[in-house]
């Protein structure tokens, strides 16, 4: 009997991801087709606006001002890449950049301020030395820090992770939503992973895709990724609905906190189609360092602003760990099934009934193989339409493949992922403290409580990016290092700029 229901459990939770990626692949499909059809009618710039009116220099020169700010730690092969897609966006009003690192000795330091002095008449950029956090995470600081020291006249401000790849167009997206509807709270969007090959970037990729169908609605979303938020300027000036003060004081993750505030108050937050983002992952993406982001992942659920916070992380505690669980376990089970099957099969001595049950049994095996190869259908043709909506949003990037996805591995990355969620996210609840890139946090009642600070705490890499951490004060990076980003220098163009 059990091993029915878990088999039924198991074809439910396959065909239901199924679903949800179709529909997410249905959202970004129609804006890919959207794009088209603009280009059928002779709009060469597309992936910048629909309306072509919308580029007219008369209406450019209205655009408000922006101020991006990107909190850094470390640099690794895709940074500067990825700085170099952001600060050469095609956004046509005012527009500043805010580089926020927490120390000279950083790595990322001396690469930003390189690239900043190719750039230095083109663009409005610099630097940033936050210093140490005391109150909260070091990223957190970082954040508020560029906010206390953005321009006056800024209307937004734009919260990107170093790890995100913006289109030319992402900035003017963000910001024509945004004056189209000021009752907009929050704005983000959603990575596309990039598997390097490794066991560990799979299960980072499977582990985000579930979360990526909360992003494809096309609008109204309840979800947020702090990797790409963009804000009222005056939200954070005037500490509206506590945002800056509820971050400064005790908080740990950024998108959970100011996703509790939007709920709280009843904000709106939005995820435009066009919002999706390359995020190719570090080459040499161990599977421990994987198991340190789940950790970290699994984390942000123990921290909390309210009561009602609280509960509603204890409910995604439970839901997430009961269907994590509940997906692997009937594969499990079949396994066994088909271990008994066989060894029947070989043993001349069996009833009729011990056929019939075998024989039933098999069927809901095949049953849920079957549901497994519609959810990885699914789940193959939301990562074809993303791929192919990213290489239409940036038309002069080098194009995104599909060619280079292992689906077995994905499919192994599912159970295992699923299998190590619960226990990253038990061992996160009884623990209450968690290493980040070297720093060892430490909650009480949901806010950040103690910061331990140590080289020899954490690893000298990051997790997703295998970003060096540590350098030396004040100096250029190791030769290897200046090595890679002279290279990096000569393999990346910089996108032209158009006129209309």
């Amino acid at each position: 009997m059990v091993f029915l229901l878990s088999l039924h459990k198991g074809c439910l939770i396959c065909l239901t991801l199924a679903l949800g990626w179709a529909c997410a692949a249905y959202v970004r499909g129609r804006e890919i087709r959207q794009m088209k059809d603009s280009m059928k009618c002779g709009n060469s710039f597309a992936f910048l606006s629909h309306d072509i009116n919308d580029l007219e220099h008369s209406n450019q020169v209205n655009l408000p001002r922006v101020t991006v700010i990107m909190p850094l730690k470390g640099f690794g092969e895709h940074n500067l890449h990825n700085w170099r897609s952001q600060i050469t966006s095609l956004y046509g009003g005012p527009l500043e950049f805010l580089f926020v690192v927490e120390s000279t000795e950083d790595p990322a330091y001396c690469a930003v301020c390189m690239l900043i002095s190719d750039f230095k008449d083109n663009i409005e950029a610099k630097v940033i030395v936050a210093g140490l956090s005391t109150t909260c995470s070091q990223k957190i600081h970082n954040q508020l820090v560029g906010v206390e020291r953005m321009h006056k006249d800024s209307k937004y401000v734009l919260f990107l992770d170093d790890d995100v790849r913006l289109h030319p167009g992402t900035i003017g997206a963000l910001t024509a939503e945004m004056e189209k509807n000021p009752e907009i709270f929050i704005q983000t969007g959603y990575p596309l992973d990039l598997p390097s090959g490794s066991l560990g970037s799979y299960c980072i990729y499977e582990y985000h895709m579930p979360c990526s169908m909360g992003f494809a609605t096309g609008g109204k979303t309840f979800f947020l990724w702090g990797g790409c938020m963009m804000m009222h300027a005056d939200d954070f000036r005037d500490d509206r609905y506590c945002v800056f003060s509820g971050l400064r004081d005790g908080g740990y993750s950024d998108d959970m906190t100011l996703a509790a505030l939007a709920g709280a108050n009843k904000r709106l937050i939005t995820s435009p189609p066009v919002a999706v983002f390359p995020h190719p992952l570090a080459s040499d993406l161990s599977f421990a360092r994987y198991w340190n982001y789940l950790r970290k992942q699994t984390f942000v659920l123990e921290s909390y602003i309210s009561t009602v916070n609280w509960l509603m992380n204890r409910a995604l505690f439970s839901v997430h760990c009961y269907l994590s669980w509940g997906f692997v376990a009937p594969y499990f089970m079949a396994m066994i099934h088909i271990a008994a099957a066989l060894r029947l099969h070989f043993n001349k001595m069996h009833s009729v009934e011990d056929t019939s049950s075998i024989s039933g049994g098999l069927l809901l095996v095949g049953c849920l193989a079957m549901c497994t190869v519609v959810e990885l259908i699914s789940m193959w043709n939301l990562t074809k339409i993303e791929v192919q909506l990213c290489n239409m949003l940036s038309p002069e990037a080098p194009p995104l493949s599909l060619g280079s996805y292992n689906w077995s591995l994905v499919f192994i990355a599912i159970l295992v992922d699923n299998f190590l969620y619960p226990l990253s996210a038990i061992r996160s609840h009884f623990s209450q403290s968690i290493n980040w890139s070297g720093v060892l946090y430490h909650l009480k009642d949901g806010k950040i409580s103690m910061i331990e600070r140590s080289n020899d705490i954490g690893p000298s890499y990051t997790d997703l990016g295998g970003k060096h951490l540590y350098g030396k004060k004040g100096a250029p990076p190791k030769p290897s290092l200046l090595g890679s980003l002279a290279r990096s220098l000569a393999h990346w163009r910089q996108p032209k700029k158009f006129d209309v």
